[in-house]
């Protein structure tokens, strides 16, 4: 008969390092379905700016999502550009005067970038605007759900495109502690590959990691 043990079988890291195994494996075989996360993301969508914009240019970006596992697709932008070189983002950006609303700017610059032209009926709501630290920019993210996606040509202004699985991207979250980066409290970072995701696109995203949060589908 075995003598009775005196500590337990695992330590408490080891204990904890099993929880985070087993979390990552149920985020591996777990996936959203694309009408789950329509519910959830479906908003209004207001595509008139404030009016109050604290000397920040306008600019949009549209978060696709799409297949039914789902996949978000976001850029690797071009290492020669003067802002936001080499940074990895979603497709869109500054609004012109030619655009009727941020909303057409979104899809036109989404067309420009990705030789992909997105309807408007499927744009299905948007997330609160998002100012970036250093080019001083007001952004809003609108959301599109697609079935499928044809295949994509980059434009100069991309070096490659990515197709992320959505449910394991959003959950690589984790505070961005790197002292350039936190000229604001909430900074964030989430992990694809070998990309980092952080800034004004990390914050988007994190918006999205709490309303699908709240409804336990994360």
């Amino acid at each position: 008969r075995r003598p009775p043990r005196s500590t337990p079988l695992y330590s408490s890291a080891a204990s904890d390092v099993y929880k985070r195994q087993i979390h990552n494996i149920r985020c591996f075989f777990y996936y959203m379905d694309t009408e789950q996360i329509r519910s959830v993301l479906t908003s209004e969508i207001k595509t008139i700016p404030p009016a109050d914009l604290d000397g920040n240019e306008l600019a949009s970006v549209l978060i696709i999502i799409y297949g039914e596992s789902p996949f978000v697709i976001m850029t690797k932008k071009a290492s020669n550009l003067k802002v936001h070189a080499g940074e990895i983002a979603f497709p869109g950006g500054k609004w012109c005067e030619k655009d009727q609303d941020l909303l057409e700017t979104a899809i036109r610059e989404t067309k420009e970038e990705l030789c992909l032209d997105v309807s408007k009926e499927y744009v299905i709501g948007q997330l609160d605007s998002v100012i970036t630290l250093n080019s001083k920019y007001r952004i809003t993210p609108f959301i599109a759900i697609l079935d499928t996606v044809p295949s994509l040509t980059a434009n100069s202004e991309v070096e490659s495109i990515l197709h992320i699985p959505l449910t394991p991207f959003l959950n690589t979250i984790d505070e961005d502690d790197l002292p350039e980066h936190r000229s604001i409290k909430e900074m964030y970072t989430f992990t694809f590959e070998k990309h980092n995701v952080w800034g004004a696109s990390a914050r988007m995203l994190k918006q999205i990691n709490t309303l699908l949060s709240k409804k336990n589908l994360l």
